[in-house]
């Protein structure tokens, strides 16, 4: 039993590595979608929103990534 714990895991985190990332890029899908229906933006705009928010949390994930590891170094 332990060992089908362990291989679920570790199957889970292959694909939500990092949580808040996820949760960071349903928020951003979120607001694309909202700016498309209830502001009446283009789809263009919404499309912007969606990539620019999704390179943005990206950035700021793998930033906080290299600071961690930075500061587990030192």
């Amino acid at each position: 039993m332990t060992l089908l714990k362990t291989l679920l895991r570790e199957i889970i985190s292959l694909f939500v590595d990092d949580g808040v990332l996820a949760l960071a890029v349903l928020a951003v899908v979120g607001l694309s979608a909202w700016a498309l229906a209830d502001m009446r933006l283009g789809e263009v705009a919404a499309a912007s929103v969606l990539v620019g928010g999704c390179l943005l949390v990206l950035v700021a994930s793998v930033l906080r990534a290299a600071y961690s590891k930075r500061a587990s170094r030192e």
